[in-house]
């Protein structure tokens, strides 16, 4: 195996490195979005003095060339492109000898010789795939997220890439809305605590070593809103709204020093975010301090004619004046608005300047510099490194432990799990075998074939001990048109060619030969992701119909739901004994389900999305605000003229939060360190946790705050604190958090960041319904 060496950098560009005052070598120690000098600005504006028109366009030109996009476009003749200076990027090439023989020609052969930027959507890792973003938030383990990031960046730099599309930290409160399976769920302190540490984890604080990635944050911004929860449809909110509860994981992106960032499909105040010079400058650049680059989302640019704002010359000319850099997928045939194809007509036509072109030029060849590719283009490009350390052992087993750690225990009557690891075990469902959906959406680079299913994590594991019985018992769904849709992307699962009766019959014969039936039932991987909203979010009819044929066998069942968002689940939990939800777990996903489902890991996963009772519920969310007539009993019941359903109660099925274990946690000694404290001041919250039950265990323990009285009215409950600790059982820890002025502020009706003195209501407990609760007061005087 070759490593690739940096043999013949074009001489021009030589000679500017040598020329100008920084090193070319110079490390950027951490993308630090504040307004500070930029150190390469003086290679960069001479480089940029060298270059025509059509290179710097070029420059702006990100094509897809791989396999797997998400519109209809892919570009043609690329490697003229390159030769001639047109293209500045591409994504979704993923092999280490492809991408030096791009980069070479890159280098070697454009009049320039400047090296391209390679990017991917390694979303959840790269060959050693992790759970689905929305599954590893419900860990609720930062330090094990941010290592997830890091193999995920180890392994794809190993290839050749050295960008991804990610994080995704689109908050989103309707589980309608497909993407909600590729992000974090519905707060906004979880989630920013969840984008600081992708982020650690990509780029370190070094991103030119070889095994760091640069983050792209994304969709910004309110992506995760969209009307009807129906994908690239129209978000419309109030400011105060996006400030206090959508905006903030972008901005922690930011702050943690992402080097670039993705604008949304979306239209934001009747602009989409793609032309938005609010979004992208005035509240990106000039009030957050970001200094990276923006690229559009798929063929963004061009969809804005779709919008309705104006023809090719238009639309490209209100992207790069609003501060969009990079224009990914434009180039393409069939796509009639793009950088590559327009900027020069709107040049001509007096709809932009040249100072327009070069701002986004120097943006983009600045993150060239940071990544180190000036120095040296093919520094990802190592055969060996590819080979050595891509889906490792190490790697696997981490992907293993991450896969347990982010399961949640959403019942489990008469402590039926764990199970005992002998006797006859009957598996049986439409997923038990599946192994491709395992790593679940937006697994680009993921070999599907090698994922463990369900199956072969048990014959794995336990299949020593334990009688193992299969039956596939139904199909994914009675629609075959809708079964194709949600198994796409060599995800298929065979469809069986027997009818109904004969799958519902085998699986029933099946389960009266064993102990206890795990029903592996739920989504296949690509029933969510993007363009997969649903208006029915149940579990398939011909799945239900299999359960609660299990159940009345009479044998215990244990349903292991896979789903990429919250499911309405009424039936299931009055039914069904225990349901462990182990959304799609990764690479590893069946030796991940096997140890939580045989007691070698304890459940201590919480939710990260409210599940509702039903779709009508929808959107919902536990951080909401009262109303002026809120219900006023506790028990749910209706109250005429009061704001609640005449056929629903208002509670979720299963609160933001939520998860049980193995074992059980008590609360007591809740205590704050004093009753009041000045603009200057921090209060110590603590309080004792006890493992009262029969297995060690972790205990996700959450601190909420409410603002009881304020200038604009406030939620009923916002998460401001959490820890996962580890407790053995018997064993009694004192939790304590630390709640500074800075945690109370909010942005006001004028959008100034402001504590108000008051009362405040603390809450420490197992979810975000607990009703532990101290008070202390704010005063307007400084400590």
């Amino acid at each position: 195996m070759r490593t690739f060496k940096n043999t013949n950098i074009k001489p021009l560009i030589v000679a500017v490195c040598l020329l100008t005052a920084v090193s070319c070598n110079n490390k950027n120690k951490k993308n630090t979005s504040s307004k500070t000098d930029n150190p390469y600005q003086e290679k960069v504006d001479s480089i940029i003095g060298l270059m025509t028109l059509e290179e710097k366009l070029g420059q702006l030109n990100l094509p897809a060339t791989g396999p797997i996009t998400t519109g209809s476009s892919k570009s043609t003749d690329v490697v003229k492109k390159i030769e001639d200076g047109k293209i500045g990027g591409l994504f979704n090439l993923g092999d280490p000898k492809n991408i030096y023989e791009v980069q070479k020609i890159a280098v070697e052969k454009s009049r320039l010789g400047i090296p391209l930027i390679f990017g991917m959507d390694v979303i959840h890792g790269f060959k050693t795939t992790f759970p689905i973003p929305l599954g590893l938030s419900c860990s609720w383990d930062m330090e094990m997220i941010e290592k997830t990031a890091q193999i995920a960046a180890s392994e794809a730099s190993a290839n050749g890439i050295n960008w991804t599309f990610s994080p995704m930290v689109d908050i989103s409160r309707d589980p309608r809305w497909g993407r909600v399976s590729e992000g974090n769920g519905e707060d906004p302190y979880l989630g920013s605590e969840i984008a600081r540490a992708m982020v650690r984890g990509y780029q370190k604080d070094d991103l030119t070593a070889n095994n760091t990635l640069m983050s792209c944050v994304k969709h910004f911004a309110l992506y995760g809103a969209p009307e009807a929860g129906r994908d690239y449809n129209t978000v419309d909110m109030s400011r105060i709204r996006m400030y206090n509860e959508y905006l903030p994981p972008y901005k922690a992106a930011v702050d943690e020093g992402v080097g670039s960032v993705m604008a949304s499909f979306n239209e934001i105040d009747g602009i989409p975010a793609t032309g938005n010079k609010w979004l992208l400058t005035d509240l990106l650049r000039d009030d957050w301090g970001f200094n990276g680059f923006v690229v559009s989302d798929y063929t963004g640019i061009y969809e804005m004619k779709a919008h309705g704002m104006g023809d090719a010359y238009a639309v490209t000319s209100l992207a790069l004046k609003a501060g969009l850099d990079m224009d990914m997928a434009g180039d393409s045939p069939n796509i009639d608005a793009a950088y590559i194809k327009h900027l020069e007509g709107a040049l001509e036509q007096g709809k932009i300047a040249m100072a327009d072109i070069d701002t986004a030029v120097a943006r983009v060849l600045t993150a060239k510099y940071q990544l180190g590719l000036f120095d040296d283009p093919y520094r990802y490009c190592n055969e060996e490194r590819s080979k050595n350390e891509t889906y490792t052992q190490k790697n696997r087993d981490f992907a293993r432990l991450v896969g347990a750690e982010s399961t949640v225990l959403l019942k489990n009557e008469n402590q039926l799990l764990p199970l005992k690891k002998s006797g006859t075990v009957a598996v049986i469902g439409p997923l038990a075998k599946a192994g491709n959906n395992m790593p679940g959406t937006w697994s680009v680079s993921s070999d599907h074939d090698k994922a463990i299913s369900v199956w072969d994590g048990l014959q794995q594991t336990v299949g020593e001990n334990v009688n193992l019985l299969y039956a596939k018992g139904s199909n994914l769904d009675y629609d075959l048109e809708l079964e194709k849709r949600a198994t796409m992307f060599g995800k298929t699962i065979p469809r069986d060619g027997r009818t109904d009766k004969q799958l519902l019959d085998e699986a029933l014969a099946i389960a009266k030969k064993s102990d206890v039936i795990v029903a592996t039932i739920g989504e296949s991987a690509e029933f969510s992701g993007e363009s997969s909203s649903r208006t029915d979010i149940g579990i398939p009819q011909v799945q239900k119909d299999l359960l609660q044929a299990l159940l009345k066998t009479g044998k215990p069942v244990v349903l292991v739901l896979f789903t990429g968002r919250p499911l309405t689940l009424v039936e299931e939990n009055e039914t069904v004994p225990a349901i462990l939800n182990v959304w799609f777990p990764g690479s590893e996903a069946g030796l991940s389900i096997s140890d939580v489902l045989f007691g070698d890991v304890n459940p201590s996963g919480k939710l990260t999305a409210t599940f509702p009772r039903n779709v009508g519920q929808v959107p919902l969310f536990y951080n909401h605000k009262n109303t002026g007539r809120p219900l006023g009993n506790k028990e749910g019941k209706f109250e005429k003229f009061k704001t609640n359903y005449l056929d629903v109660r208002n509670e979720p099925l299963y609160p933001f939060g939520y998860g049980l274990s193995y074992t059980t946690f008590d609360y007591s000694n809740f205590n704050l360190d004093k009753t009041s404290i000045g603009m200057g001041g921090e209060i110590s919250v603590s309080v004792d946790v006890t493992n009262s039950g029969n297995y060690d265990g972790k205990e996700v323990v959450q601190l909420y705050i409410r603002d009881v009285v304020g200038s604009v009215t406030r939620p009923v409950k916002e998460l401001k604190g959490f820890k996962k600790v580890s407790i053995k059982k018997g064993e009694t820890k004192t939790v304590t958090f630390n709640l500074s002025v800075e945690d109370l502020k909010f942005y006001n009706y004028d959008l100034d960041f402001v504590a108000e003195p008051g009362i405040f209501q603390v809450f420490v407990g197992t979810d975000s319904t607990t009703e532990l609760m101290k008070e202390f007061e704010l005063k307007n005087n400084k400590e």
